[in-house]
């Protein structure tokens, strides 16, 4: 590795990432779709599907200098996908709607949607853009709870590479003391 700067930045790569990107669209789908364009609510849950999403770039962008950062983005990101997911089961349970068991059928039909070897919108358009409103937020609901599975698990793992490896402050001086004991073991 040259430098003390670690890689960073490979957000594309993250099944997070991924996941967040169809639960984005998705959820503009749904808001265009089937919600009165004169509901605010509208505007915060495309917010929050974007923060979902842009909070898991920019902690892997910050990675590289801050894994505070990181970490709290990734949270701000988790935060986010549950605030999301509450405005769907608001509008199931307004709707006088069913929310589906987390192992109904159907719920287990779209768990196995994300075993397909390349997850994106493509794989949910034809499930999201044909069905009913009830059963786009219940899918998006599944989405966003494997999504929330798999953040918990990233800031988990964030936590334990930061205990093993510390931050950049570490790295910095770690980088400074073998570059100086270098310099001496020439000298001497």
């Amino acid at each position: 590795m040259n430098g003390f700067i670690p890689a960073h930045g490979n957000y594309k790569e993250l099944v997070t990432y991924q996941k967040s990107v169809v639960i984005y669209d998705g959820t503009v789908f749904f808001c265009k779709k089937f919600l009165n364009k004169h509901d605010r609510t509208i505007d915060q849950m495309i917010q929050a599907a974007r923060s979902g999403k842009q909070n898991i770039v920019e902690g892997c962008m910050a990675s590289g200098t801050s894994k505070e950062s990181e970490i709290k983005l990734i949270n701000v990101a988790r935060a986010s996908q549950e605030e999301l997911m509450e405005d769907y089961r608001d509008f199931l349970r307004n709707g006088n709607c069913r929310l589906w068991e987390k192992d109904s059928k159907e719920a287990l039909f779209v768990r196995k949607l994300a075993y397909k070897s390349h997850e994106s919108y493509e794989t949910y358009r034809p499930f999201i853009e044909t069905r009913p409103p009830e059963v786009v937020a219940n899918i998006l609901i599944c989405l966003i709870n494997q999504c929330n599975y798999l953040l918990d698990h990233q800031i988990k793992r964030l936590e334990q590479d930061f205990l093993q490896n510390g931050g950049l402050r570490e790295a910095m001086y770690n980088a400074r003391a073998k570059q100086r004991n270098e310099r001496e073991k020439t000298f001497s």
